[in-house]
């Protein structure tokens, strides 16, 4: 039998997020069942089920050694395997080895291509500003006027703002301005340029971004989150753009929606799995 996956997430209090990160734990206890590897979720904090939670249950269960993987898109923090190690004093018996973060594996970046296309895909529709329930957004309206100058912006013409959460780690952040390089390259080369943006902590926010792409003279920017759920971290993307597109009538802007839950992301999480499973001795 294989050692447990447990996936470890930073932890929030948005429902919508522990929704679909729930959702993403079932999708990959149902594809590693087959091959009787159970699967297991835990926060690090703010959110249920507990990471401390998990591993005693795994432990209950009889697993001894796991493999815990970050469920996150950057490099991985102190906290991960502070925590962990606090799980081996609690649990003496226990063993476990590390996965590799997800970002920027070429499929995920490939992911980002399917969410910005779908938010380009009916690129002569002008932008709309709504609120969708309690999430801002901007749309694309029906019938645009004829006369509409933004009706045949073309992708040399249009930005790219890729944003990612912000962390006081330079490196992080770094790294984050590396996967905009990347996506430029590999998925994005028509477009006028792909900017690097940060939801909080650092900057430039989400209208820097904006903004250094409106004086490149973008007439179209499309704001491409490098989040893998839902929920309120998406929705202050999509409120500062909103925010900011309200001042700039002149610049059509369009937001993307988020990595979100998908076999593709799965076949990552997988891979790296069966990565850490070639090292154990």
């Amino acid at each position: 039998m294989k050692p447990p996956l447990l996936l470890i997430g930073q932890g929030s209090q948005d429902d919508a997020y522990a929704a679909e990160f729930g959702r993403f734990v079932h999708r990959l206890r149902c594809r590693l069942d087959q091959s009787g590897a159970d699967v297991s979720g835990g926060y690090l904090e703010r959110a249920s089920p507990r990471l401390s939670d998990s591993v005693a249950s795994l432990v209950a269960r009889g697993h001894h050694r796991l493999v815990a993987l970050p469920l996150s898109l950057s490099r991985m923090g102190e906290e991960f395997p502070a925590a962990m190690e606090l799980e081996q004093k609690r649990h003496p018996t226990l063993m476990y080895d590390y996965g590799r973060p997800l970002g920027p594996d070429p499929r995920v970046l490939s992911l980002l291509a399917e969410r910005l296309n779908e938010a380009a895909i009916e690129i002569s529709k002008p932008r709309s500003l709504e609120l969708v329930g309690a999430r801002p957004r901007l749309r694309a309206v029906d019938s645009p006027p004829a006369d509409d100058p933004l009706a045949q912006v073309e992708p040399g013409e249009t930005a790219i703002v890729l944003v990612g959460e912000g962390s006081t780690d330079a490196v992080a952040n770094a790294e984050i301005h590396r996967v905009s390089r990347l996506f430029w390259e590999t998925h994005a080369y028509d477009f006028m340029t792909v900017e690097t943006a940060f939801v909080s902590v650092t900057p430039p926010g989400v209208p820097g971004g904006l903004e250094r792409c409106r004086r490149l003279g973008a007439k179209r920017v499309i704001v491409v989150p490098y989040l893998l759920f839902a929920g309120g971290m998406l929705e202050r993307v999509w409120a500062q753009a909103l925010a900011y597109g309200a001042g700039h009538p002149d610049l059509d802007i369009r937001c993307a929606e988020v990595i979100g839950d998908c076999e593709t992301l799965a076949d990552v999480v997988i891979d790296r799995y069966e990565e850490a499973l070639q090292l154990v001795p």
